[in-house]
C-alpha cells in the first residue's frame, strides 16, 4: 500500500520561542511555494541533549510519515549540518538564514527545474548583516510574538547559539511598530517582543537606539495595544529608557525573564558573562523599587564546570537575594566546540542533584508568590476556556468557561499545582 501524501507540510519545533515564531513564518513561506509531502524539523542547538532530541524526533517523524521528504533546519542544522546530512532519513538540511527566504521554498518545490539539487543549503551565518521582520499574522492564538532582533555578539563559554544565529541584527523600529499595529487591528491584546539577545537591539541601527527607546516608541505609537511584554533580557544591558518605561508605563508588563545563569562571581567570569552577582541583585532591587509589582524569571545553569558546593550555594541563594519567582533550571551539558566543554567537568550525578535542589527552591519561591496573590484583583488575558495569565505572567485557572482572547478582571481565590485559581 502506498503511503498517503501529505497535502501540507508537518512542522516540528524544538527549542525557544524565536524558533516557534520562525516556524509560523516558514508555514506561510512553504504554503506560498505549494510544498507538499514534507516534514520540517526546526531544531535547537543549546545543549548536546537538544541535538540528541532533534535526531530522535527526526527518526520518529520519518517512521510515521513514510515517503515524505524530511527537511531539517534551525540552530542545530546551522551549527552541525553534517550530522543531519548523514542521517538516511533526511532529505534536505537548510540553514537559519535560508529557512526564512521564499526562494529556498520555491527551489524545494521544483529542484530539478531550478537546478538546486544539493542536500545541504547552509551558508556562513556570520556574513548575514540584516534581519527582516517576518510579518506573520500572529504566532499564538491570543498573545502575539514579534521578532525584533536575531543573533548575538557575545561569546559566553557555554553557548553555541551565536554560531547558529550569527551576529546581532535588529529589525528597524518602524517595521516593528507597523507589525504591532497590524496585530492589534487583528484583535490581539498582548504582544511579546522576542529575540536572541533582546537588550542588544538597536546597536546596528542608525543612531544606535536602545531597547527602551523601542518600547517607548511602541507604546506611544500604538495606543490601542493593551499589554506589551518583553521576553528574556540581559539585565546588565538594561538602558535608562527601559528603566523609565518600567517606572512609568503600566502597559509594559511587570514580568522580566533574566539571563542570570549563575550566582557566583568566579563561575560568571568563567562563563564570560558581563555581570557579577551584585549587578544582578542591584538590578532586581531597582526594578522592584520602580515597579513594586515586578516579578522575575531567570535562567540558572546547575553544575557548570569547576563549580564547587560553595559556588553552587551562591546560585541557590540568588533566588532569595534577587526575589526570583519563575526559575528555568538547566543541568550543564557540554556543547562540543565551546570553551566550557574543555574545562574540568562536574560529575553527572552531582549536576543532577544540584539541578533538583535549584528546582525545589524555585518551587518554594513560586508558592510564596502564589500565596501572596490570594484575595488580590488581577487583569487576566484568557488563553483557553478556563485558563489565563496575569500581568505578572502567572497562570490562573477558572472553574467556569471564560471569553478566550479577552482581558478580564478577576479576584484570586486560591492556588495549587503551580497556578492561581479565580
Amino acid at each position: 500500500m502506498n503511503a498517503p501524501i501529505l497535502k501540507a507540510p508537518i512542522f516540528a519545533t524544538l527549542g525557544c520561542r524565536l524558533n516557534a515564531y520562525e516556524t509560523e513564518a516558514m508555514k506561510e513561506l512553504s504554503a506560498a511555494a505549494g510544498i507538499e509531502n514534507a516534514v520540517v524539523v526546526n531544531t535547537c542547538a543549546v545543549t548536546a541533549e537538544a541535538v540528541r532530541k532533534a535526531k530522535q524526533e527526526i527518526r520518529r517523524l520519518a517512521r510515521e510519515n513514510p515517503g515524505a521528504q524530511i527537511i531539517v533546519t534551525g540552530c542545530a542544522a546551522q551549527t552541525e549540518p553534517e550530522t543531519f546530512a548523514a542521517m538516511p532519513e533526511v532529505s534536505r538540511v537548510i540553514g537559519n538564514t535560508e529557512k526564512m527566504q521564499a526562494e529556498t521554498w520555491s527551489n524545494l518545490k521544483a529542484p530539478d527545474l531550478i537546478g538546486v539539487t544539493e542536500r545541504v543549503q547552509v551558508d556562513d551565518i556570520m556574513s548575514v548583516k540584516e534581519t527582516a521582520g517576518h510579518l506573520i499574522d500572529g504566532f499564538g492564538r491570543h498573545r502575539a510574538y514579534v521578532q525584533v532582533q536575531n543573533g548575538c555578539d557575545h561569546r559566553c563559554t557555554f553557548c553555541i547559539i551565536p554560531f547558529g544565529r550569527g551576529n546581532s541584527r535588529s529589525v528597524p523600529a518602524g517595521v516593528v511598530v507597523e507589525q504591532i499595529k497590524r496585530l492589534v487591528d487583528k484583535g490581539f491584546h498582548e504582544v511579546v517582543l522576542t529575540g536572541v539577545d533582546l537588550t542588544s537591539w538597536g546597536a546596528d541601527l542608525p543612531a544606535t537606539p536602545r531597547l527602551g527607546d523601542l518600547v517607548m516608541r511602541i507604546l506611544r505609537l500604538v495606543p490601542d495595544l493593551a499589554r506589551l511584554r518583553i521576553s528574556s533580557i540581559d539585565s546588565i544591558e538594561a538602558d535608562d529608557a527601559l528603566m523609565g518605561a518600567i517606572a512609568t508605563e503600566p502597559r509594559l508588563m511587570p514580568h522580566l525573564h533574566l539571563s542570570l545563569q549563575a550566582g557566583d562571581d568566579m563561575i560568571l567570569k568563567r562563563m564570560k558573562r558581563r555581570h557579577l552577582r551584585d549587578d544582578a541583585i542591584r538590578f532586581c532591587q531597582e526594578a522592584v523599587k520602580l515597579r513594586p509589582d515586578m516579578v522575575f524569571g531567570a535562567d540558572i545553569i546547575a553544575g557548570f564546570p569547576t563549580e564547587t558546593e560553595e559556588m553552587f550555594d551562591q546560585s541557590l541563594r540568588l533566588i532569595d537575594d534577587c526575589g526570583l519567582t519563575f526559575l528555568h533550571v538547566f543541568p550543564f551539558s557540554p556543547r562540543k566546540g565551546t570553551p566550557a566543554a574543555r574545562m574540568p567537568q562536574v560529575k553527572g550525578p552531582l549536576i543532577k542533584d544540584r539541578a533538583a535542589r535549584l528546582r525545589a527552591a524555585g518551587d518554594v519561591a513560586l508558592t510564596g508568590h502564589l500565596a501572596a496573590q490570594v484575595g488580590k484583583t488581577h487583569s487576566i488575558l484568557i488563553e483557553g476556556p478556563r485558563l489565563g495569565r496575569t500581568t505578572q505572567f502567572t497562570e490562573v485557572a477558572f472553574a467556569t468557561d471564560q471569553p478566550e482572547g479577552q482581558l478580564i478582571t478577576a479576584t484570586i481565590t486560591g492556588f495549587g499545582g503551580g497556578r492561581l485559581t479565580a
